[in-house]
């Protein structure tokens, strides 16, 4: 299938979410505050300066906020892009618990 301008390529719905995201790849940790977006079931855009290698392997948490507590997902991911304004994450692997979370802010979002 041949896609064009107009076409959207994701299969998934991505929503906008502010909230506190880090990432732990090697030696390298990145924390964005309020700035995640494009945020779906099978990956995130991270707004941020620092860079990771495309194809690195990383750990992912989500903190959020509100009701009773803090939570915290845990996702491993791999970076699928890096431009000028940000990392771009693909999920491999989490935690039931993390899935239902994220699942019900996708929802909730869109």
């Amino acid at each position: 299938m041949e896609i064009t301008d107009g076409q959207e390529r994701r299969r998934h719905t991505r929503v906008e979410f502010a909230t506190r995201i880090v990432l732990m790849a090697n030696d390298t940790e990145i924390e964005a505050k309020g700035s995640s977006k494009d945020l779906s079931l099978k990956g995130v855009f991270v707004n941020t300066d620092k860079k990771l290698d495309i194809g690195a392997e990383c750990n992912v948490k989500v903190f959020l906020s509100g009701g009773n507590g803090d939570i915290e997902l845990a996702m491993k991911a791999k970076v699928a892009r890096v431009v000028d304004t940000g990392i771009g994450l693909s999920f491999e692997s989490m935690d039931v618990d993390s899935y239902t979370h994220l699942k019900n802010i996708v929802l909730y979002n869109s």
